[in-house]
Protein backbone atom coordinates (compact mmCIF):
# COMPACT_ATOMS: atom_id res chain seq x y z
CA UNK A 1 0.00 0.00 0.00
CA UNK A 2 2.65 2.42 0.74
CA UNK A 3 5.00 1.37 -2.03
CA UNK A 4 1.83 2.33 -4.35
CA UNK A 5 0.81 5.95 -2.43
CA UNK A 6 4.88 6.84 -3.10
CA UNK A 7 4.12 6.08 -6.98
CA UNK A 8 1.12 8.24 -7.20
CA UNK A 9 2.52 10.94 -5.20
CA UNK A 10 5.19 10.91 -7.72
CA UNK A 11 3.17 10.82 -11.02
CA UNK A 12 1.00 14.30 -9.36
CA UNK A 13 4.06 15.40 -8.54
CA UNK A 14 5.32 15.20 -11.75
CA UNK A 15 2.17 17.04 -13.22
CA UNK A 16 2.42 20.14 -11.43
CA UNK A 17 4.59 22.00 -13.28
CA UNK A 18 2.85 20.82 -16.35
CA UNK A 19 -0.27 22.29 -15.17
CA UNK A 20 1.05 25.88 -14.69
CA UNK A 21 2.40 25.18 -18.17
CA UNK A 22 -1.43 24.28 -19.70
CA UNK A 23 -3.01 27.75 -17.74
CA UNK A 24 -0.54 29.53 -19.35
CA UNK A 25 -1.06 28.28 -22.59
CA UNK A 26 -4.98 28.25 -22.22
CA UNK A 27 -4.55 31.53 -21.60
CA UNK A 28 -2.27 32.47 -24.45
CA UNK A 29 -5.05 30.57 -27.09
CA UNK A 30 -7.74 32.56 -25.11
CA UNK A 31 -6.23 35.67 -26.40
CA UNK A 32 -5.38 34.72 -29.64
CA UNK A 33 -8.90 33.07 -30.26
CA UNK A 34 -10.28 36.62 -29.38
CA UNK A 35 -7.95 38.10 -32.25
CA UNK A 36 -9.05 35.75 -34.83
CA UNK A 37 -12.53 36.06 -33.73
CA UNK A 38 -12.93 39.82 -34.13
CA UNK A 39 -11.06 39.79 -37.46
CA UNK A 40 -13.42 37.26 -38.68
CA UNK A 41 -16.54 38.89 -37.98
CA UNK A 42 -15.32 42.20 -38.85
CA UNK A 43 -14.46 40.79 -41.98
CA UNK A 44 -18.02 39.23 -42.41
CA UNK A 45 -19.67 42.51 -41.74
CA UNK A 46 -17.69 44.52 -44.10
CA UNK A 47 -17.60 41.98 -46.90
CA UNK A 48 -19.43 44.24 -48.95
CA UNK A 49 -16.35 46.35 -49.19
CA UNK A 50 -14.20 43.69 -49.94
CA UNK A 51 -16.37 42.05 -52.31
CA UNK A 52 -16.13 45.89 -54.19
CA UNK A 53 -11.81 46.35 -53.57
CA UNK A 54 -11.49 42.55 -54.12
CA UNK A 55 -9.56 42.23 -50.78
CA UNK A 56 -10.86 38.79 -49.77
CA UNK A 57 -7.50 37.04 -50.50
CA UNK A 58 -5.83 39.87 -48.92
CA UNK A 59 -7.74 39.37 -45.78
CA UNK A 60 -8.45 35.54 -46.08
CA UNK A 61 -4.07 35.76 -45.67
CA UNK A 62 -4.25 37.84 -42.44
CA UNK A 63 -7.05 35.44 -41.03
CA UNK A 64 -5.30 32.49 -41.81
CA UNK A 65 -2.10 34.27 -40.15
CA UNK A 66 -4.02 34.65 -37.26
CA UNK A 67 -5.15 30.88 -37.17
CA UNK A 68 -1.79 29.88 -37.16
CA UNK A 69 -0.47 31.72 -33.98
CA UNK A 70 -4.14 30.09 -32.43
CA UNK A 71 -3.36 26.39 -33.99
CA UNK A 72 0.38 27.23 -32.34
CA UNK A 73 -0.81 27.88 -28.97
CA UNK A 74 -3.77 25.09 -29.13
CA UNK A 75 -0.88 22.39 -30.35
CA UNK A 76 1.25 23.34 -27.05
CA UNK A 77 -1.96 23.06 -24.66
CA UNK A 78 -3.15 19.52 -26.41
CA UNK A 79 0.52 18.42 -26.31
CA UNK A 80 0.58 19.01 -22.91
CA UNK A 81 -2.54 17.39 -22.26
CA UNK A 82 -1.39 14.05 -23.85
CA UNK A 83 1.76 13.86 -22.03
CA UNK A 84 -0.64 14.09 -18.81
CA UNK A 85 -2.74 11.75 -20.01
CA UNK A 86 0.00 9.25 -20.45
CA UNK A 87 1.40 10.10 -16.89
CA UNK A 88 -1.71 9.27 -15.38
CA UNK A 89 -3.05 6.26 -17.96
CA UNK A 90 0.16 4.41 -17.19
CA UNK A 91 0.17 5.18 -13.27
CA UNK A 92 -1.75 1.62 -12.32
CA UNK A 93 0.79 -0.21 -14.43
CA UNK A 94 3.61 1.15 -12.39
CA UNK A 95 1.37 1.21 -8.83
CA UNK A 96 1.03 -2.72 -9.65
CA UNK A 97 4.84 -3.21 -10.82
CA UNK A 98 5.63 -1.13 -7.12
CA UNK A 99 3.80 -3.72 -4.91
CA UNK A 100 4.80 -6.58 -6.86
CA UNK A 101 8.11 -5.33 -6.56
CA UNK A 102 7.84 -4.68 -2.93
CA UNK A 103 6.16 -8.01 -2.16
CA UNK A 104 8.90 -10.21 -3.82
CA UNK A 105 11.58 -7.65 -2.22
CA UNK A 106 10.05 -8.02 1.27
CA UNK A 107 9.61 -12.01 0.47
CA UNK A 108 5.31 -11.51 1.00
CA UNK A 109 3.78 -14.80 -0.10
CA UNK A 110 1.83 -14.16 -3.29
CA UNK A 111 -1.11 -16.46 -3.54
CA UNK A 112 -4.27 -16.06 -5.52
CA UNK A 113 -6.50 -14.78 -3.19
CA UNK A 114 -4.34 -11.39 -2.21
CA UNK A 115 -2.97 -10.93 -6.37
CA UNK A 116 -7.04 -11.14 -7.19
CA UNK A 117 -8.01 -9.03 -4.39
CA UNK A 118 -5.12 -6.80 -4.85
CA UNK A 119 -6.21 -6.15 -8.91
CA UNK A 120 -9.58 -6.28 -8.20
CA UNK A 121 -8.97 -3.21 -6.05
CA UNK A 122 -6.14 -1.53 -8.14
CA UNK A 123 -9.17 -1.71 -11.21
CA UNK A 124 -11.46 -0.31 -9.18
CA UNK A 125 -8.99 2.79 -8.40
CA UNK A 126 -7.51 3.11 -11.99
CA UNK A 127 -10.89 4.83 -13.16
CA UNK A 128 -10.87 7.80 -10.95
CA UNK A 129 -7.09 8.37 -11.60
CA UNK A 130 -7.05 8.35 -15.17
CA UNK A 131 -9.58 10.73 -15.48
CA UNK A 132 -7.66 13.35 -13.41
CA UNK A 133 -5.64 14.69 -16.85
CA UNK A 134 -9.26 15.21 -17.77
CA UNK A 135 -10.60 17.43 -14.65
CA UNK A 136 -6.90 18.90 -13.98
CA UNK A 137 -8.04 20.17 -17.89
CA UNK A 138 -11.19 21.63 -17.37
CA UNK A 139 -10.66 23.23 -14.29
CA UNK A 140 -7.66 25.25 -15.90
CA UNK A 141 -9.96 26.05 -18.64
CA UNK A 142 -12.79 27.64 -16.34
CA UNK A 143 -9.78 28.73 -13.97
CA UNK A 144 -8.82 31.15 -17.67
CA UNK A 145 -12.38 31.78 -17.76
CA UNK A 146 -13.46 33.19 -14.33
CA UNK A 147 -10.01 35.45 -14.67
CA UNK A 148 -11.02 37.30 -17.86
CA UNK A 149 -14.46 37.19 -16.85
CA UNK A 150 -13.55 38.94 -13.64
CA UNK A 151 -11.18 41.13 -15.50
CA UNK A 152 -14.10 42.43 -16.97
CA UNK A 153 -16.40 42.81 -14.84
CA UNK A 154 -13.38 44.12 -12.44
CA UNK A 155 -12.78 47.14 -14.61
CA UNK A 156 -13.05 50.62 -13.41
CA UNK A 157 -16.07 52.37 -13.95
CA UNK A 158 -17.03 55.15 -15.98
CA UNK A 159 -15.54 58.28 -14.25
CA UNK A 160 -18.87 60.43 -15.75
CA UNK A 161 -21.93 62.87 -14.33
CA UNK A 162 -23.43 61.86 -11.48
CA UNK A 163 -26.87 60.55 -12.84
CA UNK A 164 -30.19 61.38 -10.68
CA UNK A 165 -33.72 60.48 -11.50
CA UNK A 166 -36.06 63.11 -12.89
CA UNK A 167 -37.65 65.37 -10.08
CA UNK A 168 -39.64 68.24 -11.05
CA UNK A 169 -38.03 70.53 -8.66
CA UNK A 170 -35.33 70.56 -10.51
CA UNK A 171 -34.64 73.61 -12.42
CA UNK A 172 -31.14 72.26 -14.08
CA UNK A 173 -31.60 69.13 -15.86
CA UNK A 174 -27.53 69.59 -16.90
CA UNK A 175 -25.31 70.92 -15.18
CA UNK A 176 -21.50 70.88 -15.80
CA UNK A 177 -18.71 73.30 -13.64
CA UNK A 178 -15.63 73.42 -14.78
CA UNK A 179 -15.45 69.71 -16.35
CA UNK A 180 -12.78 69.15 -18.61
CA UNK A 181 -13.30 65.52 -20.56
CA UNK A 182 -10.58 63.29 -22.10
CA UNK A 183 -10.66 59.86 -24.20
CA UNK A 184 -7.41 58.74 -22.73
CA UNK A 185 -8.31 59.85 -18.74
CA UNK A 186 -5.51 61.97 -19.27
CA UNK A 187 -5.86 65.51 -17.96
CA UNK A 188 -2.91 66.60 -20.36
CA UNK A 189 -4.71 65.94 -23.10
CA UNK A 190 -7.70 66.69 -22.59
CA UNK A 191 -10.50 66.57 -25.47
CA UNK A 192 -13.27 68.91 -24.21
CA UNK A 193 -11.80 71.78 -21.37
CA UNK A 194 -13.41 74.00 -18.95
CA UNK A 195 -16.92 73.52 -19.81
CA UNK A 196 -19.61 75.34 -17.80
CA UNK A 197 -23.07 74.86 -19.09
CA UNK A 198 -26.45 74.97 -17.28
CA UNK A 199 -29.64 73.79 -19.18
CA UNK A 200 -33.04 74.85 -17.56
CA UNK A 201 -36.08 72.24 -17.93
CA UNK A 202 -37.61 73.09 -21.57
CA UNK A 203 -34.67 74.69 -22.59
CA UNK A 204 -33.73 74.21 -26.28
CA UNK A 205 -29.67 74.62 -26.90
CA UNK A 206 -27.85 74.59 -30.17
CA UNK A 207 -24.74 73.62 -30.53
CA UNK A 208 -22.82 74.61 -33.33
CA UNK A 209 -18.85 75.06 -34.41
CA UNK A 210 -16.68 74.11 -37.27
CA UNK A 211 -16.02 70.14 -38.13
CA UNK A 212 -14.07 68.44 -35.28
CA UNK A 213 -14.58 71.14 -32.54
CA UNK A 214 -15.76 68.68 -29.97
CA UNK A 215 -19.78 69.27 -30.82
CA UNK A 216 -20.34 65.37 -30.78
CA UNK A 217 -18.35 64.76 -27.51
CA UNK A 218 -20.14 67.17 -25.43
CA UNK A 219 -23.23 64.73 -26.20
CA UNK A 220 -21.66 62.22 -25.34
CA UNK A 221 -20.04 63.96 -22.24
CA UNK A 222 -23.77 64.22 -20.84
CA UNK A 223 -24.52 60.76 -22.07
CA UNK A 224 -21.04 59.56 -19.62
CA UNK A 225 -19.78 57.82 -22.37
CA UNK A 226 -15.98 59.85 -22.19
CA UNK A 227 -14.06 59.90 -19.05
CA UNK A 228 -14.25 63.14 -16.78
CA UNK A 229 -10.86 64.22 -15.76
CA UNK A 230 -12.02 67.29 -13.41
CA UNK A 231 -15.04 69.45 -12.32
CA UNK A 232 -18.55 68.01 -11.31
CA UNK A 233 -21.45 66.86 -13.86
CA UNK A 234 -25.33 66.04 -12.94
CA UNK A 235 -27.86 64.86 -15.55
CA UNK A 236 -31.42 64.38 -13.98
CA UNK A 237 -33.84 62.21 -15.88
CA UNK A 238 -34.29 60.17 -18.94
CA UNK A 239 -32.41 60.80 -21.77
CA UNK A 240 -33.42 59.82 -25.54
CA UNK A 241 -30.23 59.93 -27.59
CA UNK A 242 -29.80 59.88 -31.16
CA UNK A 243 -26.42 59.48 -33.34
CA UNK A 244 -24.94 61.18 -36.46
CA UNK A 245 -25.41 57.53 -37.96
CA UNK A 246 -28.71 56.05 -37.62
CA UNK A 247 -28.75 52.35 -35.68
CA UNK A 248 -30.84 50.37 -36.52
CA UNK A 249 -31.90 46.62 -35.71
CA UNK A 250 -33.06 43.79 -37.40
CA UNK A 251 -36.49 43.23 -37.17
CA UNK A 252 -40.14 45.46 -38.53
CA UNK A 253 -40.18 48.89 -38.57
CA UNK A 254 -43.12 48.81 -36.00
CA UNK A 255 -40.18 46.88 -33.86
CA UNK A 256 -37.57 49.69 -34.07
CA UNK A 257 -39.81 52.32 -33.16
CA UNK A 258 -41.31 50.85 -30.09
CA UNK A 259 -37.93 49.41 -29.43
CA UNK A 260 -39.41 46.94 -26.49
CA UNK A 261 -42.15 49.57 -25.42
CA UNK A 262 -45.85 48.55 -25.06
CA UNK A 263 -47.99 49.76 -28.12
CA UNK A 264 -50.14 52.88 -27.78
CA UNK A 265 -52.05 53.35 -30.97
CA UNK A 266 -52.91 57.32 -30.65
CA UNK A 267 -49.16 57.95 -29.66
CA UNK A 268 -47.32 55.43 -32.34
CA UNK A 269 -50.03 57.20 -35.14
CA UNK A 270 -48.49 60.64 -33.49
CA UNK A 271 -45.07 59.74 -33.64
CA UNK A 272 -45.31 58.74 -37.34
CA UNK A 273 -46.51 62.14 -38.46
CA UNK A 274 -44.25 64.04 -36.45
CA UNK A 275 -41.83 62.18 -38.57
CA UNK A 276 -42.45 62.56 -41.72
CA UNK A 277 -42.73 58.53 -41.53
CA UNK A 278 -46.39 58.28 -43.19
CA UNK A 279 -45.60 58.48 -46.71
CA UNK A 280 -42.61 56.09 -46.66
CA UNK A 281 -44.52 53.66 -44.80
CA UNK A 282 -47.74 53.21 -47.73
CA UNK A 283 -44.84 52.89 -50.24
CA UNK A 284 -43.33 49.96 -47.96
CA UNK A 285 -44.72 46.77 -49.47
CA UNK A 286 -45.87 45.48 -45.71
CA UNK A 287 -46.13 49.43 -44.15
CA UNK A 288 -44.43 49.39 -40.78
CA UNK A 289 -44.49 45.31 -40.68
CA UNK A 290 -41.72 45.54 -43.60
CA UNK A 291 -38.68 43.58 -41.95
CA UNK A 292 -35.38 45.88 -41.87
CA UNK A 293 -32.74 44.23 -42.88
CA UNK A 294 -28.87 44.48 -41.08
CA UNK A 295 -28.32 48.06 -40.14
CA UNK A 296 -31.58 48.78 -42.11
CA UNK A 297 -30.39 47.60 -46.01
CA UNK A 298 -33.44 48.46 -47.32
CA UNK A 299 -33.82 51.44 -46.24
CA UNK A 300 -32.55 54.97 -47.67
CA UNK A 301 -30.73 57.64 -44.99
CA UNK A 302 -32.88 59.64 -44.48
CA UNK A 303 -35.80 56.81 -43.72
CA UNK A 304 -33.26 55.16 -41.46
CA UNK A 305 -32.53 58.69 -39.51
CA UNK A 306 -36.36 59.17 -39.19
CA UNK A 307 -36.78 55.65 -37.87
CA UNK A 308 -34.26 56.52 -35.24
CA UNK A 309 -35.92 60.04 -34.18
CA UNK A 310 -39.33 58.12 -34.09
CA UNK A 311 -38.01 55.77 -31.57
CA UNK A 312 -36.55 58.59 -29.65
CA UNK A 313 -40.04 60.46 -29.41
CA UNK A 314 -41.78 57.05 -28.80
CA UNK A 315 -39.24 56.70 -25.54
CA UNK A 316 -41.37 60.27 -23.74
CA UNK A 317 -37.76 60.89 -22.42
CA UNK A 318 -37.00 64.10 -20.52
CA UNK A 319 -33.89 65.57 -22.38
CA UNK A 320 -33.08 64.94 -26.24
CA UNK A 321 -29.69 65.05 -27.59
CA UNK A 322 -29.94 65.07 -31.19
CA UNK A 323 -26.53 64.55 -32.99
CA UNK A 324 -27.26 66.61 -36.58
CA UNK A 325 -30.21 64.40 -37.17
CA UNK A 326 -31.16 66.46 -40.31
CA UNK A 327 -27.65 65.92 -41.96
CA UNK A 328 -29.02 63.01 -44.20
CA UNK A 329 -32.66 64.28 -44.93
CA UNK A 330 -33.31 66.80 -47.81
CA UNK A 331 -33.85 70.87 -47.11
CA UNK A 332 -37.76 70.73 -46.82
CA UNK A 333 -38.01 67.92 -45.02
CA UNK A 334 -35.46 69.55 -42.80
CA UNK A 335 -37.79 72.03 -42.32
CA UNK A 336 -40.86 69.95 -41.88
CA UNK A 337 -38.96 67.95 -38.93
CA UNK A 338 -37.39 70.98 -36.91
CA UNK A 339 -40.96 72.62 -37.26
CA UNK A 340 -42.73 68.91 -36.05
CA UNK A 341 -40.51 67.43 -34.15
CA UNK A 342 -38.01 69.57 -32.56
CA UNK A 343 -40.68 72.86 -31.81
CA UNK A 344 -43.75 71.26 -31.59
CA UNK A 345 -43.35 67.61 -30.28
CA UNK A 346 -40.51 68.19 -27.94
CA UNK A 347 -41.65 72.08 -27.28
CA UNK A 348 -41.86 70.84 -23.20
CA UNK A 349 -38.68 68.55 -23.01
CA UNK A 350 -34.98 69.88 -22.45
CA UNK A 351 -33.22 69.85 -26.22
CA UNK A 352 -29.58 69.76 -26.78
CA UNK A 353 -29.51 69.63 -30.80
CA UNK A 354 -26.03 70.33 -32.78
CA UNK A 355 -26.44 71.40 -36.06
CA UNK A 356 -24.64 72.89 -39.43
CA UNK A 357 -28.17 74.28 -40.58
CA UNK A 358 -27.88 77.88 -39.27
CA UNK A 359 -31.55 78.71 -40.45
CA UNK A 360 -32.63 76.97 -37.42
CA UNK A 361 -30.79 78.88 -35.14
CA UNK A 362 -32.83 82.01 -34.18
CA UNK A 363 -35.39 80.38 -32.69
CA UNK A 364 -33.22 78.41 -29.88
CA UNK A 365 -32.59 79.89 -26.50
CA UNK A 366 -29.28 79.67 -26.27
CA UNK A 367 -26.62 78.68 -28.78
CA UNK A 368 -23.27 77.50 -27.96
CA UNK A 369 -20.46 78.12 -29.94
CA UNK A 370 -17.37 75.56 -30.24
CA UNK A 371 -14.20 75.27 -31.06
CA UNK A 372 -11.01 72.98 -30.40
CA UNK A 373 -13.07 71.41 -27.45
CA UNK A 374 -13.81 74.81 -25.86
CA UNK A 375 -16.95 76.79 -25.70
CA UNK A 376 -16.54 79.84 -26.64
CA UNK A 377 -19.26 82.37 -26.39
CA UNK A 378 -23.07 80.87 -25.17
CA UNK A 379 -25.81 83.26 -26.10
CA UNK A 380 -29.00 84.13 -27.98
CA UNK A 381 -28.83 83.81 -31.97
CA UNK A 382 -28.63 87.95 -31.72
CA UNK A 383 -26.32 88.59 -29.13
CA UNK A 384 -23.91 86.03 -30.97
CA UNK A 385 -24.63 87.73 -34.34
CA UNK A 386 -23.85 91.09 -32.83
CA UNK A 387 -20.90 91.08 -31.40
CA UNK A 388 -18.84 87.30 -31.91
CA UNK A 389 -17.07 87.23 -35.54
CA UNK A 390 -16.40 83.57 -35.64
CA UNK A 391 -20.50 83.05 -35.23
CA UNK A 392 -20.56 85.85 -37.98
CA UNK A 393 -18.21 83.73 -40.49
CA UNK A 394 -20.18 81.05 -39.50
CA UNK A 395 -23.13 82.38 -40.91
CA UNK A 396 -21.65 84.11 -43.60
CA UNK A 397 -20.22 80.78 -45.47
CA UNK A 398 -23.67 78.80 -45.13
CA UNK A 399 -25.67 81.80 -46.74
CA UNK A 400 -22.58 82.14 -49.74
CA UNK A 401 -23.08 77.84 -49.95
CA UNK A 402 -26.95 78.43 -50.08
CA UNK A 403 -26.41 81.13 -52.83
CA UNK A 404 -24.34 79.05 -55.16
CA UNK A 405 -26.33 76.05 -55.21
CA UNK A 406 -29.27 77.80 -56.03
CA UNK A 407 -27.74 79.51 -58.60
CA UNK A 408 -26.45 75.86 -59.67
CA UNK A 409 -30.15 74.85 -59.07
CA UNK A 410 -31.90 76.99 -61.04
CA UNK A 411 -30.36 76.27 -64.68
CA UNK A 412 -31.25 73.04 -65.51
CA UNK A 413 -34.95 73.17 -63.63
CA UNK A 414 -36.39 73.54 -66.98
CA UNK A 415 -34.63 71.13 -69.38
CA UNK A 416 -35.20 68.85 -66.31
CA UNK A 417 -39.25 69.12 -66.37
CA UNK A 418 -39.25 68.42 -69.91
CA UNK A 419 -37.32 65.10 -69.81
CA UNK A 420 -39.48 64.14 -66.96
CA UNK A 421 -42.45 65.02 -69.08
CA UNK A 422 -41.20 63.14 -72.12
CA UNK A 423 -39.84 60.31 -70.17
CA UNK A 424 -43.01 59.47 -68.39
CA UNK A 425 -45.38 59.83 -71.32
CA UNK A 426 -46.54 56.49 -72.35
CA UNK A 427 -45.13 54.77 -69.27
CA UNK A 428 -47.72 52.47 -67.14
CA UNK A 429 -47.07 51.90 -63.91
CA UNK A 430 -48.72 48.75 -62.39
CA UNK A 431 -48.98 48.28 -58.60
CA UNK A 432 -48.28 44.49 -57.57
CA UNK A 433 -48.98 43.58 -53.94
CA UNK A 434 -46.40 41.28 -53.08
CA UNK A 435 -46.85 38.09 -51.52
CA UNK A 436 -45.72 37.16 -47.84
CA UNK A 437 -43.01 34.61 -48.56
CA UNK A 438 -41.19 37.99 -50.59
CA UNK A 439 -40.30 39.33 -47.10
CA UNK A 440 -36.67 40.03 -47.20
CA UNK A 441 -36.00 38.11 -43.76
CA UNK A 442 -37.43 34.53 -44.20
CA UNK A 443 -38.00 31.85 -40.99
CA UNK A 444 -35.44 29.61 -41.22
CA UNK A 445 -35.88 26.44 -42.81
CA UNK A 446 -34.80 23.54 -39.82
CA UNK A 447 -34.79 19.90 -40.37
CA UNK A 448 -35.15 16.86 -37.76
CA UNK A 449 -33.73 13.51 -38.06
CA UNK A 450 -30.38 11.77 -38.46
CA UNK A 451 -27.82 13.40 -40.88
CA UNK A 452 -26.64 10.11 -41.83
CA UNK A 453 -22.75 9.51 -41.69
CA UNK A 454 -21.73 12.20 -44.55
CA UNK A 455 -21.15 14.92 -41.87
CA UNK A 456 -18.67 12.65 -39.44
CA UNK A 457 -16.89 11.48 -43.41
CA UNK A 458 -16.41 15.22 -44.37
CA UNK A 459 -14.92 15.58 -41.11
CA UNK A 460 -12.27 12.96 -40.65
CA UNK A 461 -11.42 13.45 -44.53
CA UNK A 462 -9.61 16.74 -42.87
CA UNK A 463 -6.31 17.17 -42.73
CA UNK A 464 -5.33 13.58 -42.78
CA UNK A 465 -8.12 12.63 -40.05
CA UNK A 466 -9.13 9.55 -41.43
CA UNK A 467 -4.98 8.05 -40.29
CA UNK A 468 -5.59 9.76 -36.88
CA UNK A 469 -9.10 7.77 -36.44
CA UNK A 470 -7.33 4.70 -37.90
CA UNK A 471 -4.77 4.84 -35.19
CA UNK A 472 -6.90 5.25 -32.49
CA UNK A 473 -9.58 2.63 -33.16
CA UNK A 474 -6.46 0.01 -33.39
CA UNK A 475 -4.62 1.36 -30.40
CA UNK A 476 -7.64 1.26 -28.55
CA UNK A 477 -8.19 -2.43 -29.58
CA UNK A 478 -4.94 -3.60 -28.70
CA UNK A 479 -5.41 -2.01 -25.13
CA UNK A 480 -8.49 -3.69 -24.70
CA UNK A 481 -7.00 -7.07 -26.23
CA UNK A 482 -4.26 -6.84 -23.66
CA UNK A 483 -6.56 -6.71 -20.76
CA UNK A 484 -8.39 -9.46 -21.70
CA UNK A 485 -5.07 -11.49 -22.42
CA UNK A 486 -3.78 -10.48 -19.09
CA UNK A 487 -6.54 -11.43 -16.99
CA UNK A 488 -6.86 -14.44 -18.97
CA UNK A 489 -3.52 -15.43 -18.29
CA UNK A 490 -3.87 -15.07 -14.75
CA UNK A 491 -6.73 -17.01 -14.04
CA UNK A 492 -5.28 -19.87 -15.91
CA UNK A 493 -1.99 -19.85 -14.12
CA UNK A 494 -3.67 -19.23 -10.49
CA UNK A 495 -3.76 -22.94 -10.00
CA UNK A 496 -0.22 -23.82 -11.91
CA UNK A 497 1.86 -25.59 -9.31
CA UNK A 498 5.31 -24.96 -11.20
CA UNK A 499 4.39 -21.49 -10.85
CA UNK A 500 6.21 -19.73 -7.85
Amino acid sequence: MLSSLVVIIITVLCNAPLAKLQHKYQSKLMEAQDVRLKAMTESLVHMKVLKLYAWEAHFKKVIEGLREVEYKWLTAFQLRRAYNSFLFWSSPVLVSAATFLTCYLLKIPLDASNVFTFVATLRLVQDPIRQIPDVIGVVIQAKVAFTRISKFLDAPELNGQARKKYYFGIDYPIAMNSCSFSWDENPLKPTLKNINLAVKVGEKVAICGEVGSGKSTLLAAVLGEVPKTEGTIQVCGKIAYISQNAWIQTGTVQDNILFGSPMDRERYHNTLVRCSLVKDLEMLPYGDCTQIGERGVNLSGGQKQRVQLARALYQNADIYLLDDPFSAVDAHTATSLFNEYVMSALSDKTVLLVTHQVDFLPVFDSILLMSDGEVIRSAPYQDLLADCEEFKDLVNAHKDTIGISNVNNNIPTRRSKEVSVKETDGIHTESVKPSPADQLIKKEERETGDAGVKPYMLYLCQNKGLLYFSFCIISHIIFVAGQISQNSWMAANVQNPHGS
